[in-house]
């Protein structure tokens, strides 16, 4: 009996272990510079009046703007454009589109936001869009 209630007690251990394990994600700024940049950059300077630097918000600002996940002054979601059908639809012409079209959502959404934050004007790195 003892040994059945250690082995559950074991087990349950693990699976909760291996549950936040799973559930951390360590974000990849290098990666969300690429698509900020290639995509995000390049859109804003082709439609939508030109673009916007990380440095032109504070980190603040940046969690702020995420958080609402209101783009184009709230006509609609921010995060539409990290997904996967928006960057089916664009990468003929996209190659960044293309070349992270099979990552998942939440993991470019967090790669991009961690790019934003640290590219920040009060950011550890002020990042502009070029």
């Amino acid at each position: 009996m003892k040994m059945r209630i250690a082995l559950s007690a074991f087990l349950a251990a693990g699976l909760l272990g291996a549950s936040t394990l799973a559930a951390a994600y360590d974000a990849d700024w290098k990666r969300g510079r690429v698509y900020y940049r290639s995509v995000c950059t390049a859109c804003h300077a082709a439609q939508a009046g030109g673009s916007i630097a990380p440095s032109q918000m504070t980190k603040a600002e940046w969690a702020a703007y995420l958080k609402a996940d209101k783009h184009a002054k709230g006509k609609d979601s921010m995060k539409q454009y990290l997904s996967k059908p928006y960057r089916a639809s664009i990468k003929a012409q996209n190659k960044a589109a293309e070349k992270f079209a099979d990552v998942p959502e939440d993991e470019l959404f967090e790669d991009m936001k961690a790019f934003v934050i640290k590219g920040a004007k009060d950011g550890d790195s002020p990042a502009s869009c070029n």
